[in-house]
């Protein structure tokens, strides 16, 4: 799929949205190189963000049921400008994943200042070290 192509899967329509590394110039994952999804069933609407910025089109999303966020530098982001985008499109259910060696807690603290609206669920994505 590439950005903004539309399939149905199992009655379940698949929406491809941009994602990628802002500055466009030496970007790890340039603009057109991956999809984010936005899918939509049941009447509700999840947002998976793939490996980006918080870019216009992320902060432009509207009516986004549950949202999936990822926050891993280098390639995606930090906790500030996660935040600052994730309260601009406004989910209802927001979970940071792929956010190793960040500090989702200080991101869920952030977000709740913001927007006490915003439900930011932490969950543990990567097993304990032996």
């Amino acid at each position: 799929m590439a950005n903004g192509d539309k399939i149905e899967v199992a009655g379940i329509l698949i929406n491809a949205v941009p994602m990628y590394n802002l500055p466009e110039e030496g970007a790890r994952h340039a603009e057109g190189w991956g999809n984010g999804y936005v899918l939509s069933m049941g009447g509700k609407k999840i947002y998976v963000s793939g490996y980006t910025e918080g870019i216009p089109e992320m902060r432009d999303l509207k009516g986004i049921d549950v949202a999936f966020v990822c926050m891993n530098l280098p390639y995606t982001m930090e906790i500030n400008q996660a935040s600052a985008a994730v309260l601009d499109f406004e989910p209802a259910i927001m979970y940071p994943y792929h956010h190793r060696g960040q500090d989702i807690e200080a991101f869920k603290a952030l977000v709740d200042a913001g927007n006490k609206d915003i439900d930011v669920r932490l969950k543990s994505w990567y097993p304990a070290s032996d």
